[in-house]
């Protein structure tokens, strides 16, 4: 019975990636025809399907951003970067999207040991962080094994030094695969989608209205109250905006 399952599973699973491969090519086909509103619903139908892709998402940065569609645009650029991080075109193409909006933020940067610190930490994955550990943890086992059962006095004190130092790194690795752990937790970024986005000093519609923000840009979610979201900028200035003028990043 559980073989007639997976077998079914199997077909349904392959059926599901034949058509969304075809609707993606159907959707390149509309794009290279200058089409993009339409190859906008091809790509978006396999959206609906559950089915993500880097390219996928850069596709419909394009198509958006042919249609001059800011907030859509840098949205799904954001999106294909965040499974490629590395690509050059997405890069160079959200930089070209980004010129588009009109809020100009300052970024504060870090600096002295905190930059040091957030760049080695970025550097690598919280799972590559932890397996990084997981291997020093073996080394150090290896080591302290060969220590404890080695009779040359040379043996014992090289392995000694390097079992502690292995130990070292173990303590070193797990310090910055937590510390990435909580940036990436505490990373929820979001883009503005209405075309003014009236920022308030309290989740409410009576507060003060601090400043306001356009289509496009980027902004850290903080905070949720009931139908408000608390917002941060890269200059660090918070307040409150309406849960519709943004659409989160990560949610998939």
């Amino acid at each position: 019975m559980k073989a007639i399952f997976y077998i079914i599973s199997f077909l349904f699973s392959s059926m599901v990636i034949a058509q969304s491969q075809s609707l993606f090519e159907e959707g390149n086909t509309l794009y290279n025809e200058g089409k993009y509103a339409e190859a906008i619903d091809k790509y978006m139908a396999i959206l609906e399907s559950e089915n993500h892709s880097a390219d996928l998402y850069f596709n419909l940065g394009n198509a958006h951003y042919k249609l001059n569609n800011i907030a859509p645009s840098i949205y799904f650029y954001e999106k294909a970067l965040q499974l490629n991080p590395n690509d050059k075109d997405i890069n160079n193409n959200i930089a070209f999207a980004r010129n588009m909006t009109i809020d100009a933020i300052d970024v504060v940067p870090d600096t002295g040991f905190s930059k040091l610190v957030k760049s080695i930490t970025n550097s690598f994955s919280f799972d590559s962080w932890a397996k990084v550990s997981v291997v020093l943890v073996f080394c150090f086992v290896l080591l302290f094994l060969v220590y404890y059962f080695a009779f040359s006095t040379l043996i014992k004190r090289l392995t000694f030094i390097s079992s502690l130092a292995s130990l070292f790194l173990v303590c070193v690795t797990l310090a910055f695969a937590f510390h990435k752990y909580n940036l990436d937790k505490k990373d929820n970024p979001a883009i503005i989608f209405s075309q003014e986005a009236k920022v308030k000093s309290d989740p409410n519609v009576r507060s003060e209205e601090v400043f306001r923000l356009h289509e496009g840009t980027k902004v850290q979610v903080v905070n949720s109250y009931n139908n408000w979201k608390k917002i941060e900028l890269s200059d660090g200035k918070t307040g409150w905006v309406a849960s519709e003028d943004i659409k989160l990043i990560n949610e998939f």
